[in-house]
């Protein structure tokens, strides 16, 4: 059983670090879609994930076209400040793929609108922020599904 973490665009090598250390504590695979907004050979990257890193199971794509065209027939949702739906109500199932936009700008809007009906998003309670740091993102959604498979 391994859910699918999937960052498009990642920018900030240090979320990316955090969520790779994750997506191995988690028994998660990582695919990582370019552009990346830091090199994968960035100390700064692997500082985050510790020493870790050479263990974590990484996809890497050229861009989210090829990342689509390759995993075309699998189960996917979304997870955008955009949707409709919460978290929580994700049904999750094994090897499901868990879409995260990039930190600035989140999921594209053409990304959102074919796939609001698969678009999920963390409930905010204040009106201060936009949104939530990447990594926690990933992390709470990543552990709701853990919640509920296993």
């Amino acid at each position: 059983m391994a859910l699918n973490i999937v960052l498009v665009e990642p920018e900030i090598h240090t979320n990316t670090g955090n969520i790779g250390r994750l997506s191995l504590a988690s028994g998660c695979n990582l695919h990582l879609v370019k552009p990346f907004g830091f090199e994968l050979n960035d100390t700064r990257l692997k500082r985050a994930g510790l020493d870790y890193w050479k263990h974590i199971s990484l996809f890497v794509y050229e861009n989210i076209e090829v990342f689509f065209q390759k995993n075309n027939d699998k189960e996917m949702v979304f997870l955008s400040s955009h949707g409709k739906q919460f978290y929580w109500d994700i049904n999750f199932s094994d090897e499901m793929y868990l879409i995260f936009g990039k930190e600035s700008k989140g999921l594209s809007e053409a990304i959102i609108k074919n796939n609001i009906n698969r678009t999920y998003k963390i409930p905010l309670y204040s009106d201060k922020v936009r949104s939530i740091n990447l990594a926690n993102a990933v992390g709470i959604v990543v552990y709701e599904g853990l919640r509920k498979l296993l």
